[in-house]
């Protein structure tokens, strides 16, 4: 199978994740594709091929060559975001693109424009798929499962290649923070890996976001309105008192590069009792700190205000940057450098403005830097992914292995 058809009938599994069914998977779609890796990983040749009960898949293409090397790994997960439908995917290829925009839905007039996202025109003349404008097209991470079993699958067929024993494995509830949460490191024995999770065509990233959830409470006193004076306590109104003391511009829409912010992500409410939702973010350890002394800091003021207990936080550390355990051994990010020059990537070293599941496998002892998927736009119904880039992924994944032989 070539990988653009693998990379479309991947799209067809719903495997949106979900935060609030307490379960692992978190939902069931992603244990259905899970079982379906499993059984086109057996047909490609791989062995050890198995998936476990919280739905993570493991394999191994068996070393070709009986000389001593490391056993390295590549991941992607299998979820997408639940910040928009992924079920009844319609991806359609837009061949040999001409710069302009692309009319993705004409009944519901939905258009991906290149005013709003200028990027696309360097794909001119390329083949790219795009989604109907009603889903997310699912490239986040289906191109990085894509890549990863079409390189073994290669592999597989060109045994004149010499490479030691790589292992594969894809993971379930990424999109929710989950993915690594129960991820066997010592089974999956590999001494580094790399996750196929990254945007476009020459992302390498080692550097990510520290990160917390953040949950605010706020009590209130409802009171019938007309004899309220100085006796009701409204939690919407002090709860967005507490979110207009946050710094104003950062945010994620006022903030780039290696700065973090504050963002919330939810908000629920009634005049007894409120709910906000955060994530917080920062590269730099001590900031990452300082904001979350910040956010308590912020409570405390609302609760000298208002009377102590009227407000309340929850806050739960994520995942932290990589960068601290990847560094001593560079020679990873050094690897997957050279690879991409080797089959004509220009390599673009940055900071990932988000997380991945090698976030957290790096600090569990697999040191696990992040290579481009390729696809653009993630989490949304503009996502669209250039076929050029994923095939350039896919022979990313195989230099890299040969390299390692080398």
């Amino acid at each position: 199978m070539n990988i653009v058809d693998r990379f479309l009938k991947y799209v067809s599994f719903p495997t949106t994740s979900d935060e609030n069914t307490n379960m692992t998977p978190s939902t069931p779609g992603q244990m259905i594709f899970a079982k379906h890796l499993v059984e086109e990983l057996k047909s490609i040749g791989l062995v050890d091929v198995e998936v476990d009960k919280n739905g993570y898949v493991m394999a191994t293409l068996p070393a070709n060559t009986t000389r001593k090397l490391p056993t390295i790994g590549f991941i992607a997960h299998m979820d997408t975001s639940p910040d928009m439908s992924g079920k009844h995917v319609k991806p359609r290829i837009v061949k040999e693109y001409d710069g302009e925009d692309i009319l993705l839905n004409e009944d519901k007039l939905i258009v991906l424009e290149t005013e709003k996202y200028p990027e696309i025109k360097q794909y001119k003349g390329q083949d790219i798929i795009v989604t109907d404008g009603t889903t997310l097209l699912g490239a986040d991470d289906k191109a990085g499962i894509a890549e990863i079993v079409s390189a073994m699958e290669f592999l597989m067929a060109h045994p004149e290649i010499e490479h030691g024993k790589v292992r594969v494995g894809f993971t379930p509830d990424e999109e929710i923070g989950q993915g690594a949460d129960h991820f066997d490191v010592k089974k999956f024995g590999a001494e580094w890996a790399y996750t196929m999770d990254g945007g476009e065509i020459g992302e390498l990233e080692f550097e990510n976001f520290n990160a917390a959830s953040a949950k605010v409470t706020v009590k209130g006193l409802n009171v019938h309105p007309g004899y309220a004076k100085h006796k009701m306590k409204n939690s919407m109104r002090i709860a967005y008192q507490f979110a207009t003391m946050l710094p104003r511009h950062e945010t994620p829409e006022h903030t780039e590069g290696y700065e973090g912010f504050y963002h919330l992500v939810g908000m629920q409410g009634s005049v007894e009792a409120s709910t906000m939702s955060y994530i917080i973010r920062d590269h730099d350890r001590a900031r990452f700190e300082s904001r979350k002394k910040e956010m308590q800091h912020l409570v405390n003021k609302i609760n000298a205000e208002f009377g102590e207990g009227t407000a309340t936080l929850e806050l739960k550390d994520q995942y932290y940057n990589m960068r601290e355990m990847v560094e001593p051994v560079m020679h990873v990010v050094e690897l997957a450098k050279l690879s991409m020059e080797q089959v004509g990537v220009v390599p673009n070293i940055k900071p990932i403005r988000g997380g991945t599941d090698g976030a957290r496998l790096s600090f569990e002892g697999l040191p696990c830097p992040n290579i481009f998927a390729g696809g653009h736009n993630f989490h949304g119904r503009f996502e669209y992914l250039p076929v050029q880039s994923m095939e350039k992924a896919m022979q990313v994944v195989v230099k890299i292995i040969e390299n390692v032989a080398r």
